[in-house]
């Protein structure tokens, strides 16, 4: 990469709808050009793909938790399956640590969390925090 293609990734971080025409009139490249890098990028693999945000609030999930999972004994690929079967469950990581998965979920309910769990218990043990507020949001870090 070189430091157009890093310009053009920053742009894009901070504005994934940002035009090629105005990538371009910001990197001093023509549309096609910065059409062509972009490709080149996402057949690198250095820009993965282009999303929408969607806020779970608005689409009647006020509550999100964070469920650290540490499987019994012969259970992670069970839990690893399960997870992908869980409605709520948005995203899960294998971890180092005392736990083995932390998953992420968007529910209706304590109620649907708690139902949630139960799925989970007879291979692991759970261990959940309710998130309160996001100080800092996800993000991508920027290139120098």
């Amino acid at each position: 990469m070189d430091d157009i293609d890093k310009q053009i990734v920053n742009l894009l971080t901070l504005n994934g709808r940002t035009s090629n025409a105005e990538l371009a009139r910001k990197t001093g490249l023509s549309a096609p050009s910065v059409a062509e890098r972009i490709r080149r990028l996402e057949d690198i693999g250095v820009v993965a793909g282009f999303s929408l945000k969607v806020e779970p609030k608005a689409l009647g999930f006020p509550l999100a938790a964070y469920i650290r999972i540490r499987p019994m004994p012969g259970n992670h690929q069970k839990i690893a399956a399960l997870m992908t079967t869980l409605d709520p469950v948005v995203e899960c990581h294998r971890v180092t640590g005392d736990d083995c998965f932390i998953a992420t979920a968007h529910l209706r309910s304590i109620e649907e969390l708690e139902a949630v769990i139960d799925e989970i218990i007879p291979f692991a043990t759970t261990n959940t925090s309710i998130l309160q507020s996001t100080p800092v949001p996800r993000r991508t870090r920027l290139l120098a």
